[in-house]
């Protein structure tokens, strides 16, 4: 099965000190270098997400919005 056009999976492993190494192909992709500062949002019911850097403005919309689709 092939993803979509720009879709990718990835699997990463934690490590016991929590950290994760981010695979390679997505570094490349998403312009990910050594020293970055990553953004990680959280939703107990969705997950986690790492958006690329360009996008933290409209992530922070939607990672805050509640349920009812309230955008305060």
């Amino acid at each position: 099965m092939s993803a979509p056009e720009g879709k990718y999976t990835w699997t990463a492993t934690v490590g016991e000190k929590g950290q994760i190494v981010i695979p390679k192909q997505a570094r490349e992709i998403f312009g990910i270098k050594a020293g970055d500062t990553l953004l990680l949002l959280g939703d107990e019911k969705r997950g986690i997400a790492i958006p690329p850097k360009e996008a933290f403005a409209e992530w922070f919309g939607i990672a805050f919005r509640d349920q009812e689709g309230d955008k305060t």
